[in-house]
């Protein structure tokens, strides 16, 4: 059985957009054609066995995190193929597991939006696309001292998108393996 994993955006990020993960489950278990569910950390990774038409489970899951906590977010697949395809070309392999993240985006950037982030680079940050994934290194100082703000990433990629860092990415490769 192939497994996938949906990636929820900013839920249970600094005391806001608040989705239990347990209450998720049984929710989506209910109401949603998914199977296979799990979760991994707080953050918003269902893993589940891969939709036989992920852009309507995408839907339904967006939907019915909406009705039932309130919470309008993103939702993006991925494949257990594509996490490892992705994570296999990522250009930083000797970057700091915590500080070199995959962006997942929901689909291509907008045209000029990889040069716009690259402007606002500090000089130790490093980025780069791979297929519907941007790879951002931080450098020494990671997210908590980049320009590359979620409204900068949102405004210049012009499509949303969620951040995991390479170790959280390596352990949903693990988990829908």
């Amino acid at each position: 059985m192939s497994r996938s994993v949906l990636l929820l955006r900013a839920v249970n990020v600094s005391g806001r957009n608040r989705v239990p993960m347990g209450r998720l489950r049984d929710v989506l278990a209910a109401e949603t054609d998914l199977t296979g569910i799990s979760t991994h950390i707080a953050s918003g990774n269902i893993v589940c066995a891969t939709p036989l038409d992920p852009e309507a489970a995408r839907a339904a899951v967006r939907s019915v995190i909406h009705r039932e906590f309130g919470v309008d977010t993103p939702v993006i697949h991925r494949t257990h193929e594509q996490l490892v395809s992705s994570e296999s070309a990522q250009p930083f392999p000797e970057g700091d597991v915590t500080f070199v993240h995959a962006m997942f985006l929901e689909g291509r950037p907008a045209s000029g939006a990889l040069a716009a982030l690259e402007e606002r680079l500090l000089p130790a940050e490093r980025l780069a696309l791979v297929d519907d994934d941007l790879w951002i290194d931080y450098g020494e100082g990671g997210v908590h001292s980049t320009k590359l703000t979620k409204a900068v990433l949102d405004r210049a990629l012009g499509v949303a998108g969620t951040a995991r860092n390479l170790r959280t990415t390596r352990t949903l490769i693990e988990l829908t393996a």
